[in-house]
Parts: structure tokens; sequence; C-alpha cells
């Protein structure tokens, strides 16, 4: 469901560009982003997101209840906390350039920046949680748009 309509993705049927091909140079366009988050390419089933976490920060804790989420790291360094319940992280595990995570659905997550430049990675929900050209420019417009 995306947070932000409260619907699911492509709900209307009118998926407009979502529904286009798309090829890009993952590493280049993790590198040169610079916004908190910012989804490039959706579809009814898959979503491909930027993220750059700044240095001393992180996600945020989160849980995503029906979308499986995949973290690859393309620059930086973090620590990656998972758990059944929010109080209960109880996997941890550092992640580096060339690192991936995966996280189920109803899992509890964190991810935090534990480098000494910006964490550079790239995120795939699926199906799609957010809505189509969600962009964040912080941690803290992101989460204020997500408890609206």
């Amino acid at each position: 469901m995306d947070f932000n309509t409260g619907e699911s993705p492509g709900a209307s049927g009118n998926m407009g560009e979502t529904s286009s091909i798309f090829v890009t140079n993952l590493a280049l366009e993790a590198i040169n982003n610079n916004l908190f988050f910012a989804t490039k390419w959706t579809s009814r089933n898959m979503q491909f997101a930027l993220m750059s976490v700044p240095v001393g920060s992180e996600t945020g804790l989160s849980i995503n209840q029906n979308s499986d989420q995949f973290f690859y790291i393309e620059q930086g360094s973090a620590l990656i906390t998972m758990g059944n319940c929010e109080n209960c992280l109880n996997f941890q595990s550092l992640l580096y350039s060339g690192f991936g995570a995966f996280v189920p659905a109803g899992i509890w997550y964190n991810v935090i920046n534990m480098g000494p430049i910006d964490l550079k990675m790239f995120t795939v929900y699926a199906p799609a949680f957010h809505s189509y050209n969600a962009v964040f420019n912080t941690k803290d417009e992101w989460f204020t748009n997500k408890e609206s």
C-alpha cells in the first residue's frame, strides 16, 4: 500500500510512465544521487529507488507489512538491524560497498550509516510501496510524509 495515497500503486489503472522499460547504470545512479529517497521506476509488482543517507544518520526504524525490500550498498558502510518487533532488533550485520540485504515483509529494520561518507545505495520493493516519482530530500521529510 502506498503510504502517500493509501492505495495500491497502479490501483487507478493509470500506470503512465511507470510501465515503461527502464535501463540504467545502477552504480552511477546511486553515487550521483544526493536525495535521501527518490523513486526512479515503479510498476504494479516492483519499485526501484535511490537513497543517500548522510554521515551520522540512518534510514530510521521502519516496517513494510506487505512489501519485501532489498538494499544494495554502492558506496559507504552501514549497520543493518532487523527483528520481529520494534524493540527486538536481534539481527545485525555490517554492510559495505557491494553488499546487499533482503528484508522480508513484516520485519522491522533500520540501516545506519557507519562511515565517514554519505551512504549511497539503492533499494527495491516488491510489490511497490511508494508513489511513482516520490522524492524526499531528507529523512525528516520522508518520515513526515510517511506518517500523514
